[in-house]
């Protein structure tokens, strides 16, 4: 398996990053011209969402062809290019494989509808009449999970758009169709892949109602699930390569088995039970004020839980599906700078591997959009009509949408204080966030040593120079309030501790550890000190501080 205690992770989303050649969409050259930034920023691993030929139904995740580059993000040369400057400059690239589904415009699928048996096994199709839906399964976009088709007389599992025809991997054609395409890519010099949604691809033989949920407890983690991703990995010839699986309503159980070496599956998963903390009874269109007890106790359970195991967590809080972290559990005016610090030091100092989203790291916020005429998310349009006709009023739908688009993450990249941020010369294929404002630019944070970017790329050199925080061992401290998560990671002689205040108040905290005279290794306000004698410290609003022997 390959190394990748000691490494990061940064996420591109092409369409946002840099348009170069002024049609309001971000392309490939865009991102070969911002290299040096991401080499200086200290980062590993440059992970590109999907660029391949698309409809763009759900912004490239409807894949039409595995094998080619979409023209509106360049040509294959581009990306050849882009493969050798980041190799030269010590990064590899990180493919988004979109395994679960294909677009229907996908040559298979069009195959399928056009009565080829052949391809119609590619995929779930069900025998039916048009007044009797196979199962009662809901799309994770809203809506029934299965679309009919009146000139084959079946239906068609589709977990997510109607455009999103789910894969039969029970079919091993299909499974050696994914092998090549991985392959493909392995040839041109791709370095590491990430899986979307792949603890949902095997389904059960026998599909039935759900009477207590949507339908993903009987898909979710499925039946042949390990076996088929060891298949894939083995035959691939990717065992030695960084792995990663976005894991949909996963358990920490099953996420030891996808990431643990011994099982030859995937380095690591991403889950997303601590993203969570904030839906009202586990609705995610149902909006209250995070459980701060929740998440200390999911980030406690997921740590100590996949330690004993020997499974690797992907550490994150942003990409391009979830909303602006700093928005969401932050502060964006008063604390904005502090909270973000905080927010980034959190993850980056546990165990496992840390991923930034592009940026993240100069503190961006939510989108803040007024009007749903600016929103474009497939799966925010659907649910802005569902709350409407759940009887919300306008004003409350989008306040809704506010906090839980996933067009939040997918502003455009703000380089610099131009009218388009520097991410393009023309109007943008998506507005610019509300919240776009100079500070919160590459260029007005690259020489400020103060500045939300310097302190990333001061955690990101932290994880390079002092292996406790790879390779440490990690262990939970009491602090006496849920208000302040506290951790110690230990290797050795070596050792530091982490305070994290996560919300605007002051709050009191036990230092009655042997370590509370260590030296500061890392903060987020100017010279803070622990008394070496006392028992408790007083934290600031969403202060973070490390102390350490390292």
């Amino acid at each position: 398996m390959a190394d990748f205690s000691n490494k990061v992770v940064y996420q591109i989303y092409p369409k946002s990053f840099r348009d170069t050649n002024g049609d309001g969409f971000g392309d490939i050259p865009g991102v070969i011209e911002k290299l040096d930034y991401l080499q200086e920023l200290g980062v590993d691993y440059l992970w590109l969402t999907p660029f391949f030929p698309s409809p763009q139904h759900d912004n490239g995740y409807d894949v039409a062809d595995y094998c080619a580059v979409d023209p509106k993000f360049g040509t294959m040369e581009d990306l050849e290019e882009l493969i050798r400057q980041s190799e030269a400059r010590g990064m590899g690239l990180m493919l988004d494989m979109v395994f679960n589904h294909t677009s229907t415009e996908h040559t298979w699928f069009q195959q399928a509808l056009a009565g080829d048996e052949t391809y119609q096994k590619y995929y779930i199709f069900k025998d039916g009449r048009p007044d009797r839906i196979p199962t009662n399964w809901q799309s994770k976009f809203g809506g029934p999970a299965w679309e009919y088709v009146p000139a084959l007389k079946k239906w068609y599992l589709r977990l997510y758009d109607v455009t999103q025809a789910d894969l039969n991997w029970d079919n091993p054609r299909v499974r050696e169709e994914l092998k090549e395409i991985l392959r493909f890519w392995k040839n041109k010099g791709i370095k590491a892949f990430r899986f979307d949604v792949i603890n949902l691809v095997s389904k059960p033989e026998v599909m039935e109602d759900d009477f207590l949920g949507d339908g993903r407890r009987f898909y979710s983690d499925g039946p042949h699930i390990h076996e088929y991703l060891k298949e894939l990995v083995r035959d691939a010839g990717i065992e030695d390569f960084v792995t990663v699986g976005e894991m949909s309503s996963t358990s920490v159980e099953h996420c030891i088995r996808y990431s643990a070496p011994e099982e030859k599956e995937l380095s690591m998963c991403f889950n997303f039970h601590h993203l969570k903390v904030d839906y009202k009874d586990g609705d995610k269109w149902a909006l209250m004020p995070a459980d701060y007890q929740k998440l200390k106790e999911l980030f406690i359970e997921w740590q100590i839980q996949m330690q004993k195991g020997h499974g690797w967590n992907a550490l994150f809080w942003c990409n391009h599906d979830q909303p602006r972290i700093v928005s969401r559990l932050g502060d964006e005016t008063a604390y904005w700078k502090q909270s973000a610090k905080m927010l980034a030091g959190l993850i980056h100092l546990m165990r496992g591997t840390p991923y930034i989203y592009q940026g993240e790291e100069i503190g961006m916020l939510n989108a803040h959009y007024p009007s749903i005429e600016q929103y474009r998310d497939v799966e925010s349009l659907n649910y802005y009509q569902i709350l409407l006709k759940n009887g919300k009023t306008e004003k409350e739908a989008l306040e809704t949408l506010a906090a839980r688009s996933r067009d939040n993450s997918r502003t455009p990249m703000q380089w610099n204080g131009e009218r388009y941020g520097g991410f393009s010369e023309v109007e943008p294929w998506l507005p610019m966030s509300a919240g776009f404002r100079n500070e919160i630019t590459v260029e007005a944070q690259q020489n400020d040593q103060d500045s939300i970017l310097s302190f990333y790329k001061k955690l990101i050199a932290m994880r390079k120079m002092y292996p406790v925080i790879a390779e440490g061992e990690i262990s939970f401290l009491e602090t006496g309030t849920d208000r302040v998560l506290a951790y110690q990671r230990k290797l050795g002689e070596q050792q530091i501790v982490v305070f994290c205040n996560l919300d605007g108040e002051k709050h009191t905290v036990k230092a009655d550890g042997a370590w509370r005279g260590d030296p500061v290794l890392l903060e987020n306000y100017e010279a803070r000190q622990m008394d070496p004698e006392g028992e408790t410290y007083t934290m600031e609003p969403y202060e973070f501080m490390v102390l350490g022997k390292v």
